[in-house]
């Protein structure tokens, strides 16, 4: 690594989170580098849902803020979809219940109860093209994505290091309580479904949801906890299809065209804070966002960009 420390800032982690606070960062002024074990388009990020929805992820008051803020921003990026990979689709959360939600619930727009649920028209975003969208949004205010494997983050040469590492900051920083949720989907050519579906019980891994992207229809899906294989498991993609076309039939003779599997990056809390370095440097951690980092990526890097600022 380079031996000089620079007045830069440093974005470790290629995944929506590390994109998207390096493109709040550079576009408030700051000269910004990205380094990442691997391309965006390798990250947990590229084989998500898209689906924004506050999933997973804790301190529910502080994520409902974070989710209302990045809910505005994806609301603006939708009026270009193509461009952007944003889209604001019809869906129902069955089973869900807005008294059982934080009070961030009552702030989204056109959330209402449904048959057994609870309906709204919610951005869904083609990650692949979301995070080619932000490469080159970051290309244009100057930042360099490199990747570059990070053993130590007080190593990083810069004088400010934000850590956006997501499951890997279990071993760089290091932090025990990050561990994984395994999240498989089958993607299927989409047999005409044009709205979104969820039915989750937060008790059981396992889970039914479909959401329309141009690529195909993703079905899914699972909530394995503390479970690290990447490879999809057969029977496990039987039965996703299986759930799925219990609720839509036409789903159960789709032409299977790809499975994917990501390992969300779960933790008790999302970790959000400052933590100064013996030599004067600043590390901003950034990590943690379980099934939700798509959701809070906005506000997050908000956050993240004053937390890099000197203290008032």
């Amino acid at each position: 690594m380079d031996s000089e420390p620079s007045d830069e800032v440093i974005v470790v982690g290629g995944g929506v989170a590390g994109l998207t606070t390096a493109l709040v960062l550079a576009e408030s002024g700051r000269r910004v580098r990205v380094w990442a074990r691997e391309s965006p388009g390798r990250t947990t990020s590229a084989v998500a849902g898209g689906l924004w929805w506050p999933y997973r992820i804790e301190p529910e008051p502080l994520v409902g803020a974070w989710a209302l803020e990045s809910l505005a921003v994806y609301e603006e990026l939708a009026a270009r979809p193509r461009e952007t990979g944003v889209r604001l689709v019809d869906g129902v959360h069955q089973g869900a219940r807005l008294d059982e939600l934080g009070a961030w619930a009552g702030r989204v727009p056109g959330l209402r109860a449904a048959a057994g649920g609870l309906a709204a028209r919610l951005p869904v975003i083609d990650m692949p093209a979301h995070l080619a969208w932000l490469r080159e949004r970051l290309v244009r205010a100057g930042v360099t994505v490199e990747e570059r494997e990070v053993t130590d983050l007080t190593a990083v040469p810069a004088a400010v290091v934000v850590n956006c590492t997501g499951l890997g900051a279990r071993s760089l920083v290091p932090d025990p309580g990050v561990r994984p949720v395994r999240g498989q989907l089958v993607v299927v050519a989409n047999p005409g479904v044009t709205t979104w579906y969820t039915s989750v019980d937060h008790s059981s891994a396992a889970s039914v949801y479909f959401i329309p992207q141009p690529g195909g229809l993703l079905l899914g899906g699972t909530a394995e906890e503390d479970d690290w294989s990447l490879e999809p498991d057969p029977e496990t993609a039987a039965a996703i299809v299986a759930r799925c076309a219990a609720v839509r039939p036409e789903i159960a003779g789709a032409r299977v065209l790809a499975h994917r599997v990501g390992l969300r990056p779960a933790r008790d809390a999302v970790r959000l804070e400052r933590q100064p370095l013996p030599d004067g440097r600043l590390l901003v951690h950034n990590y943690g966002h379980g099934g939700a980092g798509i959701t809070v990526a906005w506000g997050c890097a908000r956050e993240t960009a004053r937390l890099t600022l000197p203290p008032s």
